[in-house]
């Protein structure tokens, strides 16, 4: 039997510390989607391997 691939989880210190690159506010991790929402960007930046991508070039545009 195969397991689905799980993304590896992002340390919760890493959290704490990361910002948003354009606003410098805070960022909501969203575990299902393997993203960190910017609300006040609108972005959504992906998590890879269990790397936070904080390009805005990466990021995805997010509706409020």
């Amino acid at each position: 039997m195969i397991e689905p691939k799980r993304e590896p989880s992002i340390d919760r210190k890493l959290l704490e510390l990361l910002v948003c690159p354009l606003t410098k506010g805070p960022l909501i991790y969203d575990q299902e989607k393997s993203e960190l929402i910017s609300k006040s960007a609108h972005l959504a930046y992906p998590i890879r391997d269990g790397i936070p991508i904080m390009l805005p070039s990466e990021a995805r545009a997010i509706e409020d």
